[in-house]
């Protein structure tokens, strides 16, 4: 399962060591010494991070970062300003990344003043989540080269967006040293190890103990004291809350001048002061329990759910949704339908937004594209490719059965061919729109029956182009092959599969040799689904005609899976029967057709947006990338009915 959340306020803290050294200064010009850091910010293992109900993993893989330097933050404040990143890269398995202390204001001063006096600033890398994996109890997937077992979250796309300095991080154990300045170059410098602490010098620090006990306990006070300042700022006055944290204000003077900056001016309406406390993931979850998704807690954990309770107890319709982004952005309106256009591009003036959107639109996605039918799944083999060039795949033919060895020890070199078999994947897709009528009725269905006929129409058509190409099958099972019979016997019966039977094992490979593998799959129309269901859970088979015979033990009583399709005997599909039915090899085997999906992505993408100008409302679009084509015509055995 996957599932997507590009959110800004969900923060992927990945605590590492840092060092700081000083830049060279220019004589020539008296430019000012600065510091450099550089760090180890994420060896690609299992972590436990705030707001992840199960251990997680970044896929250093899917990480992507811009050219342009990264801001270097503290507490992921952007208003606390302490330099910029010089280069950011994935090294042996391991995020790297290096920067200088370039701000020129209290709080760079702070970060390198205290880490000279020995304080143990911890690094947090600020990253994204754009697609994450839940592997569950019981399953394991791998990244960065390791192999993980459920149950756990891996972020399989991200975005790196900033680097900070904390006191504290989600792991305690890291710890950050910033060199004195007589300690020499980078080159000069030690990591320390992501799990113990970094040696501190004598000359830096006199009595660590001491020293250590002072600085957890400053930290613990400073991290209280800024606590104490967000809740009094509740997020609506980010200037003061800057302020009162870099100036070193208590809690009590911060209060005091949100209670001024709230007082209305003389002869002004009053304000309007509205707490927002929900989170990208908290709105997605009241949308997707308004929407009744299926499974809610296999996409949320219990306290996302708990608090889209709490926030949004009646449900969350698209209007407030719009709004509760709107404002967010600044907007100051309180309705949506005077000013649809107004509220559309503050709600879209971020990344959040669009983010929610395609989330959600995500998840009723795969609901729908789930619901139908999957038969293509269990007869195809499935490949990834990287881009929609024709790929060919080969199997090799020749003489592997081993020759006796005479006295002398002589080996004989066997003659090798190979026979080629080609796919190509291509795009499928459609754009619809959340109209402004839907907006203005405040219509959520379009927000959930909408991607989910989006998801059924990708498997839908899907569908279509798979058994197109499998029934496009005259050439592909044929007498001359010994893969097809037709006539009256092969009528499906317990004597017409005994013989599809013999016809599939009697198989040779290029050499005459036979191919030594078994069917799997009983694949038949809907018309004999019963029947096949039948005969495969049948133990005895009796026969009551005239002479009137008794039962006998069913040969192939469990021997095959049964499976059906309605597209067999679709009536717009060229080759298509109601009679006709296949025995085929399991597919991991000898596959007799093929699905190729771009970039591994087995399922389609949805993706939001604010609307053209041409149209009032808000676009949206899925997408399809994959391809299908028959490969091995010794993969399956194919019977007329007929």
């Amino acid at each position: 399962m996957t599932t997507p959340s590009p959110e800004t306020p969900r923060v992927l803290s990945l605590c590492a060591p840092v060092e700081m050294v000083p830049v060279e200064a220019n004589a020539d010009v008296g430019e000012p010494v600065l510091k450099r850091f550089a760090m180890s910010a994420y060896t690609g293992g299992a972590m436990g991070l705030r707001g992840w109900r199960h251990p997680t993993v970044i896929d250093l893989a899917g990480l992507a970062w811009s050219a342009k330097p990264r801001p270097i933050l503290k507490d992921h404040n952007p208003s606390l300003i302490v330099g910029h990143t010089e280069s950011v890269s994935v090294v042996d398995g391991v995020l790297r990344v290096a920067g200088v202390v370039s701000g020129g204001g209290a709080v760079a001063r702070e970060i390198v003043d205290a880490g000279l006096n020995g304080f143990p600033w911890q690094a947090s890398v600020g990253a994204h989540a754009v697609s994450t994996e839940f592997v569950p109890q019981g399953k394991s997937a791998s990244a960065n080269g390791q192999t993980f077992d459920g149950p756990v979250s891996i972020v399989r796309r991200s975005v790196l967006g900033e680097v900070s300095f904390v006191a504290l991080g989600a792991d305690d154990n890291t710890n950050a040293q910033i060199a004195a300045e007589a300690a020499g170059s980078m080159e000069n410098q030690t990591m320390p190890e992501e799990t113990t602490n970094a040696p501190v010098t004598a000359a830096a620090v006199p009595d660590a103990m001491s020293v250590a006990t002072e600085m957890r306990a400053a930290a613990a006070a400073e991290s209280a004291r800024i606590g104490a300042i967000r809740k009094a700022c509740a997020g609506q006055h980010s200037e003061i809350e800057a302020k009162a944290i870099g100036e070193g204000w208590d809690a009590t003077k911060a209060e005091l001048e949100v209670l001024r900056a709230s007082r209305p001016t003389t002869g002004a309406p009053a304000a309007h002061v509205r707490a927002n406390d929900a989170s990208p993931e908290v709105i997605e979850a009241a949308l997707c329990k308004t929407g009744r998704l299926p499974g809610l807690e296999e996409h949320f954990d219990e306290k996302i759910l708990d608090a889209a309770d709490r926030r949004f107890g009646r449900g969350l319709g698209l209007q407030e949704l719009l709004l509760e982004a709107a404002w967010a952005n600044g907007h100051t309106g309180r309705s949506i339908k005077g000013d649809t256009r107004g509220v559309l591009q503050a709600a879209f003036s971020n990344l959040t937004l669009p983010g929610i959107f395609s989330n959600v639109a995500n998840k009723f996605l795969l609901a729908g594209f789930t619901a139908v039918e999957g038969t293509w799944r269990e007869i195809s083999s499935s490949r990834s490719v990287s881009d929609f060039k024709q790929v060919t795949s080969y199997r090799l033919n020749g003489a592997f059965a081993y020759d006796e060895i005479g006295p002398a020890g002589e080996l004989k070199a066997g003659d090798v061919s190979e026979e080629s078999f080609t796919n190509q994947v291509k795009t499928y897709g459609k754009m619809f729109s959340v109209t402004r009528q839907d907006i203005i009725n405040d219509d959520l269905g379009a927000l959930s029956a909408l991607p989910t006929r989006i998801g059924r129409g990708a498997a839908l058509k899907l569908n279509q182009v798979f058994w197109a190409a499998f029934l496009a099958n005259s050439s592909f099972y044929t007498t001359a092959r010994k893969n097809y019979a037709s006539g009256a016997s092969t009528a499906f019966s317990i004597d017409s599969l005994t013989a599809a039977e013999q016809l599939f094992l009697d198989q040779v490979d290029t050499d005459g040799q036979p191919l030594a593998i078994s069917p799997a799959v009983l694949l038949v129309p809907t018309a004999l689904n019963a029947k096949a269901a039948q005969l495969m859970n049948a133990t005895e088979i009796r026969d009551t005609t005239a002479s009137t015979k008794y039962p006998t033990a069913n040969p192939h009583a469990g021997k095959f899976r049964t499976l059906y399709s309605a597209y067999l005997s679709n009536s717009t599909l060229t080759g298509n029967s109601s009679t006709a039915w296949y025995l085929l090899a399991n597919p991991a085997d000898l596959p007799v057709i093929e699905m190729a999906f771009l970039n591994g992505k087995e399922v389609p993408t949805v993706e939001t947006a604010e609307a053209d100008f041409s149209v009032l409302g808000i676009q949206m679009r899925g997408y399809f990338d994959f391809g299908v084509a028959l490969q091995d015509w010794r993969g399956g055995v194919k019977m007329a009915g007929a």
